[in-house]
């Protein structure tokens, strides 16, 4: 065996010795582009459905900017979404960088002409809602908008999220000197998490919070425009009265000055009118809800109103504001011989009210009424005026905790008149739970107890057998009625079978997306026409001639008070 020379043998071997790689021919791991990363192929997709699932109808038409704003937030929910769902198939899969060219290209063709119909029936759906509705066609209603405040909205989500991850990064990146990877994100997506939810709530809610409880103060402190302090010492405020013009607040001094004149009520009823009674107790009137009810007691007691054919008791919204238009139907209705009682709980409107604490317009309600009961049921049986019972909105939730059950509240007043009920209502979720069948649940029949539920008000002047002693106001397009959690996972009823009559039948349950639409018609509830949305107005001039009608009323004596009273 022939071997070969010791120079050959030593090339050969320093051939064989892995030659150590400089800097130079290293190839540096790729650098991480968090700011500049493409976009989620299984992310796009799902964002482009969603924006058009946002073009759906809703209860409440929108204006073009208002669509493209939900449309953009829309979209960025099922980008996150969809890329979540992208990052979990990538852990099981791997695609080549030309495979998911073709799929964006795909996704491309199939998603464009898609947005460009959605976009185009979007903008008929909305024309029929608002002509369904009774509003005129949307002039302002722009596609170009539209879509631009759709890409800033969706543009502006997106770089937030981008720069939470590029922070979840830079964390792990510190926590990978002392643990694993995983560990490492797992550790700086709970430090982001936990500061983000921090700074949200602590900065930006709390703030808020605190800008609407100041505005909401000043408001408060202020007199609406044409409003005077009364010189009558029938009401609270004026010569004579217990409470101070200055302590009612603004929604209370709305409230004490805002009757109709004996002038007015005389040429309506056709004969001589009396002065009617109005007392209020604002926040500052008292220091605490028991002396403020006691309060309004003894003014009631001063201007003689357990004298009067009627006494009402109005829970307020959160502001504490009452719809002048409620009190003046009774006012016409009974020719001024009333006394109109109502007390302020808060002066944040509802929506917050009811958010950070429902207990304020529970101990107000329970405690006015039972202090009103109380005195009232002193006195002999044929001597006691009607007692009647109002709320609206947040009041009625009120009310309903303050008797717990529908015996209870039928038991609790001669007649009792609800406006818009909230989802929250536990009496009115019971009653709308074991309806009779087959009625509809935006309108349905209780059997056993004299309550009665209208989407309609005019449908109560035609209604047969015995009237009510409980009459429930509730528009089928009210989102403050029908909004709900299960609206995230579940198909409500109110989209069940036949439809409420301003409920577009274009309007379908989609999880989650539904549940957001609504969420945003819950904004813009107040701004419909009469007769839809969280808006009633004249319409309780037809609840109260069904619960509590004078002598002799008659349904023509309704329809010319509703057009004295305008919408």
């Amino acid at each position: 065996m022939r071997l070969a020379p010791p120079a050959d043998r030593l090339t050969s071997l320093r051939a064989r010795i892995p030659r150590p790689r400089t800097p130079a021919d290293q190839t540096p791991p790729p650098r991480p582009r968090i700011m500049r990363a493409p976009l989620s192929l299984t992310g796009a997709g799902l964002a482009a459905f969603f924006f058009c699932l946002a073009f759906t109808p809703s209860l409440l038409p929108r204006t073009g900017i208002l669509q493209g704003v939900v449309a953009g937030i829309t979209a960025a929910m099922g980008y996150a979404l969809g890329t979540a769902i992208g990052a979990l198939i990538r852990l099981r899969f791997r695609f080549s960088g030309r495979t998911v060219r073709i799929w964006w290209r795909v996704l491309a063709v199939l998603l464009l002409p898609m947005i460009a119909t959605c976009l185009v029936l979007g903008v008929r759906w909305q024309r029929e809602l608002r002509l369904r509705l009774g509003m005129p066609p949307a002039q302002e209603y722009d596609i170009v908008r539209t879509v631009g405040a759709s890409l800033l909205t969706f543009g502006l989500l997106l770089l937030i999220a981008r720069t939470l991850r590029l922070a979840t990064h830079g964390c792990a990146q510190v926590f990978r000197l002392i643990v694993p990877d995983r560990a490492a994100y797992c550790a700086g997506t709970v430090v982001v998490a936990v500061l983000s939810y921090s700074a949200f709530d602590g900065l930006l809610v709390a703030h808020l919070f605190a800008v609407a409880d100041r505005s909401a103060a000043v408001i408060n402190n202020g007199t609406g425009n044409g409003v005077h302090r009364p010189d009558s010492a029938l009401r609270s405020g004026g010569p004579q009265s217990l409470v101070a013009w200055d302590t009612l607040g603004r929604q209370g001094r709305s409230f004490v000055a805002g009757a109709p004149s004996r002038p007015e009520l005389t040429e309506f009823a056709g004969r001589p009118a009396t002065e009617p009674i109005r007392i209020y107790a604002g926040l500052a009137s008292a220091e605490t809800m028991r002396a403020r009810a006691d309060l309004v007691v003894r003014e009631m007691d001063r201007t003689g109103a357990f004298q009067r054919d009627v006494v009402a008791v109005f829970t307020p919204t959160g502001t504490g504001w009452v719809d002048n238009r409620v009190t003046q139907s009774l006012e016409y209705m009974y020719a001024g011989n009333t006394a109109l009682v109502s007390m302020q709980y808060s002066y944040l409107p509802s929506w917050i009210a009811f958010l950070g604490d429902r207990s304020g317009v529970v101990d107000a309600a329970s405690t006015l009424i039972t202090a009103v009961r109380e005195r009232w049921a002193a006195l002999p049986a044929a001597h006691r005026p009607k007692l009647l019972l109002f709320g609206e909105s947040l009041g009625t939730y009120g009310i309903e905790a303050t008797f717990g059950s529908a015996g209870a509240l039928v038991g609790g007043a001669d007649g009792v008149l609800m406006e818009g009920p909230t989802f929250a209502n536990p009496v009115h979720q019971r009653l709308t739970r074991d309806r009779a069948a087959p009625s509809p649940v935006w309108d349905p029949v209780v059997t056993g107890l004299p309550i009665d539920f209208a989407d309609d008000a005019t449908e109560l002047r035609d209604r047969p057998g015995a009237p009510p002693k409980v009459v429930y106001l509730q528009n089928s397009s009210d989102p403050i009625v029908w909004w709900n959690w299960d609206l995230l996972w579940r198909q409500p009823a109110w989209l069940h079978g036949e439809r409420g009559p301003d409920v577009t039948p274009a309007m379908h349950w989609f999880p989650w997306v539904t549940f957001w639409q609504t969420t945003c018609d819950l904004v813009f509830a107040n701004q419909a026409p009469t007769g839809h949305g969280h808006v009633y107005k004249s319409a309780t001039v037809d609840g109260w001639a069904t619960v509590a009608p004078p002598p002799g009323w008659t349904v023509a004596d309704t329809v010319r008070l509703r057009d004295r009273l305008g919408d």
